[in-house]
């Protein structure tokens, strides 16, 4: 797709007509009324925005890949079945259940990656990352309902969630450094 369709220049500049679409989306929502001033008005205004302020090109570091995206959603749909049952059980179960602070060593330097693998830790009901250590490249992660010593398989299955994610969004250079 040519992207030039999508940001026409104006008087020299790039306007980006998505951007200039939802700025005409909000203004029209802000005056309550949709009529044909207010979408004009909302109009000048996002291509005066867009103009005037245009925002610096961003590379957020995310490629999505269809076939590791699959793979990366049915292994978080199952692993969230399988911990939601896990955690269900120790809520039912008298006594106090298994916890337990893991520190994991990522493999991947890209700050999404980090961030993305970060979220699918946490969202996963009986896991959450309790400290993040920029330095060492470590995530300290505590673990819940899992009985015994359980240090190196959180490790081992927190990697593989790594690899997943970098397989599903990574860039060719992330991918590059898990090898």
């Amino acid at each position: 797709m040519n992207l030039n369709v999508l940001a026409p220049r104006v008087f020299g500049r790039r306007v980006p007509l998505p951007l200039v679409a939802w700025l005409t989306l909000v203004w029209t929502a802000l005056w309550g009324d949709v009529s044909a001033g207010n979408l004009l008005g909302g109009l000048a205004a996002g291509v005066v925005v867009t103009w005037l302020l245009p925002l610096p090109a961003v590379d957020p570091g995310i490629r999505v890949n269809p076939v590791g995206l699959v793979r990366f959603l049915l292994w978080f749909a199952s692993e969230t079945v399988v911990s939601t049952l896990r955690v269900v059980f120790w809520v039912v179960h008298p006594g106090p259940p298994p916890t337990q602070l893991v520190r994991v060593r990522l493999r991947t330097s890209s700050e999404s990656m980090v961030v993305l693998t970060m979220v699918a830790i946490t969202s996963v009901p009986g896991s959450l990352v309790a400290e993040l250590y920029p330095e060492e490249h470590e995530l300290a992660v505590h673990v819940l309902g899992l009985p015994g010593e359980v240090t190196e398989a959180v490790r081992a299955d927190i990697t593989a969630l790594e690899r997943r994610i970098v397989e599903a969004f990574g860039t060719r250079a992330d991918r590059e450094e898990l090898r």
